[in-house]
């Protein structure tokens, strides 16, 4: 993780503690998931999609869109939700995109998405928790 104080913060054991490994290896060590692997590419009742790691609402329902790409995507996400960052691994640039309260990571955001916004916020459906609408 980068040296932004967040704040949620926790040790490392209390992260391992809290999250399951994949969710660990996503959201601490910036890993991928499969595409396709998570149960929340396919949610499509209204609600909200927060962060596992502290519970911070970060996508709400109405925004998520079938990109084809095998992760949860979404036009934009809660207003001060999530933080961005220059991600050069893997010889790319990409923008990473990452919980503005715990600094957990996502995903990523490519301005290859539809309007209104024209982003894609491609999101680890293991870094999610789906709390539907009342």
């Amino acid at each position: 993780m980068d040296s932004h104080t967040y704040p949620v913060t926790r040790t490392d054991a209390e992260w391992r503690a809290r999250l399951t490994p994949e969710q660990y290896a996503v959201m601490r060590n910036h890993g991928t998931e499969r595409p396709g692997s998570c149960a929340l590419l396919h949610e499509k009742r209204a609600g909200t999609f927060s962060c596992v790691g502290c519970d911070q609402p970060l996508f709400e329902s109405k925004l998520k869109f079938e990109s084809g790409t095998g992760w949860p995507s979404f036009n934009d996400p809660v207003p001060g939700s999530v933080e961005t960052t220059v991600d050069r691994s893997y010889g790319m640039v990409r923008t990473e995109c990452h919980c503005a309260r715990c600094g957990s990571h996502l995903g990523h955001v490519f301005e290859d998405g539809p309007p209104p916004t024209g982003l894609r916020y491609c999101i680890n459906g293991v870094a999610l928790k789906f709390e539907p609408a009342a």
